[in-house]
């Protein structure tokens, strides 16, 4: 699980998908499969989380990697292109964003 730290140096990636709610689960079904076998084995791979709205409308994925050329390699594999090729269908949009941990709150 990744941990959201100040500190963290590496690259975090938030990613944003729109559906409707006949395809939610289909989506997430594919999002969990690429991770368990493909995504978490690749180089720089950290950790991410998946989330989905109640309205079954929107995932939000949360990922983090060492560095921002691996999540870029990752990306560019032909397994990841067929992937969201695929990814592609069960959504009307999805939108990767490269982010820096700029504050943390936690409790006191």
């Amino acid at each position: 699980m990744p941990a959201i730290r100040r500190d963290f140096t590496g690259q975090t990636v938030i990613t944003t998908f729109e559906m409707t709610p006949g395809t939610a689960q289909d989506l997430m079904d594919e999002l969990k499969e690429a991770y368990a076998t493909f995504i978490r084995h690749q180089p720089g791979f950290l950790g991410a989380g998946l989330h989905m709205n109640d309205a079954q409308t929107r995932i939000a994925n949360y990922s983090q990697w060492q560095r921002r050329e691996d999540f870029q390699a990752m990306l560019r594999t032909l397994e990841m292109r067929e992937r969201n090729r695929r990814i592609a269908t069960l959504c009307s949009r999805f939108e990767p964003v490269m982010y820096e941990v700029t504050a943390v709150a936690e409790p006191s």
